[in-house]
């Protein structure tokens, strides 16, 4: 056995000295990232079962080719050149964004996360109807019209005032489980036995889907709510300072959008174990498909508000106002809070967040709270109602980042809303 592995490692006449090379190659490289996978491990950051496993599975089984081929030196070449671009292309991406040098890495995820989203030709994505998937420790639920929370029954629906909500992610809650959302919790305030809060929230919904939402999909189950309540601001804001604003955020925010929910077929959400078929699909995809990434915005970062971006928000309000009204529905507006103490006086308050482009983190509340001012101005020249909830009534624990809630803020945001809604939806 000593001499064939002699043999073989190139360690006998005649000796193989290309051979040697490519095994210590293989054994510097497994060393490598065998010291990776266990910094990684350490920081939670490799959990098992998940697609980052993967990732190293497979870069192991890389430089263990790398060493069986080691008798035919171009071949071994080529996995173990493989395994090392591989590495530091996920790696290194890796790196780079929590250095603050990426918006995002091509590594592969550290969670499984079934598919919650499909493609829609007005909305760009829409929630999956009938599923119920775990999510990063919690389950997450969509009913029988697409929306999140648990299936309803038509005909006990309709003896019961129902009140629609819509909203970006802070609305679907993506931080809590079904229990805990602010949709579930208000219902129990508001007393299930006579309403029904029905959850119309879809990650990254700004007043333009909610628009389109109100004027096309407002009615599950075929039954028309006595309110509808709008969260809204936060995803207004990312407009804010974009280039050649469309009226329609259709430059930007729109397109963003189908990456965002992962409903392209294939393109810049795609992911695979291996980066470098990650980035050959994702380019493919830029070349190819019809409905093309948006472009990086390379601007540097502004401060103060946008007359543009505020005036097609203020259309947009006015457009769903009118709707409702001429349907005899109460509409209910809720100006959007943020972890505002993390924003202004976290370590991360003077970077830009890849979902506001245009602005630093600590200029991102100002212009929402003045957004929220125009809100409160417009609710009431449209007979509207507006329900103030201040932020200064959170605390940094209430959310996991900048704005979307915790259990315990989801529950305390219920609470502060939960009267005004009650008295204008009876």
């Amino acid at each position: 056995m000593q001499g064939w592995l002699l043999r073989f490692s190139g360690l006998t006449r005649p000796y193989r000295l290309e051979r040697v090379l490519a095994l210590a190659a293989a054994v510097v490289l497994a060393v490598v990232v065998a010291v990776a996978a266990a910094v990684l491990a350490a920081d939670g950051e490799l959990v098992r079962y998940t697609p980052r496993e993967d990732y190293f599975f497979y870069l192991a089984g890389l430089i263990a080719a790398g060493a069986l081929l080691a008798p035919w030196p171009r071949l071994s070449t080529v996995a173990l050149s493989l395994a090392a671009i591989e590495f530091g292309l996920g790696l290194g991406s890796f790196v780079l964004m929590e250095v603050g040098y990426a918006d995002s890495t091509i590594l592969a995820d550290n969670y499984n996360e079934d598919a919650r989203f499909r493609w829609h030709p007005l909305l760009q994505g829409t929630p999956i109807p009938s599923i119920s998937v775990p999510v990063v420790g919690f389950r997450v639920s969509h009913n029988a019209e697409g929306l999140r929370g648990r299936e309803r029954d038509p005909a006990t629906l309709a003896r019961k005032s129902i009140v629609a909500i819509f909203g970006g992610s802070t609305t679907y809650d993506i931080g809590v489980g079904d229990p805990d959302t602010w949709a579930n919790q208000l219902e129990l305030l508001l007393g299930s036995d006579d309403f029904a809060v029905l959850n119309h929230g879809v990650p990254g919904y700004s007043t333009v889907e909610h628009v389109v939402q109100t004027a096309f999909y407002q009615n599950a189950y075929d039954l028309r709510p006595r309110c509808a309540l709008y969260y809204i601001g936060w995803n207004d804001v990312r407009e804010m300072h974009i280039p050649h604003l469309d009226p329609a955020y259709a430059r930007f925010h729109l397109r963003a959008q189908i990456d965002a929910l992962k409903v392209r077929r294939f393109g810049s959400a795609y992911a695979a174990i291996s980066p470098l078929l990650t980035i050959a699909v994702r380019q493919v995809s830029a070349w190819t498909d019809t409905a093309r990434p948006p472009r990086t915005i390379d601007s540097p970062p502004m401060v103060g508000p946008d007359p543009r971006l505020e005036a097609l928000y203020l259309r947009n309000v006015r457009s769903i106002s009118r709707m409702n009204r001429d349907r005899g529905i109460r509409t209910i507006w809720v100006g959007q809070i943020l972890n505002v103490a993390e924003l202004e006086d976290g370590e991360d308050r003077d970077e830009v967040n890849a979902w506001v482009p245009l602005l630093r983190n600590k200029d991102v509340w100002p212009v929402l709270s003045h957004l929220n001012d125009l809100l409160r101005q417009e609710a009431a020249s449209l007979d509207g109602i507006y329900v103030d909830v201040p932020y200064t009534a959170f605390q940094p624990s209430d959310f996991y980042d900048n704005g979307h809630f915790l259990a315990p803020g989801s529950r305390k945001f219920a609470r502060l809303i939960a009267s005004p809604v009650a008295d204008a939806c009876r």
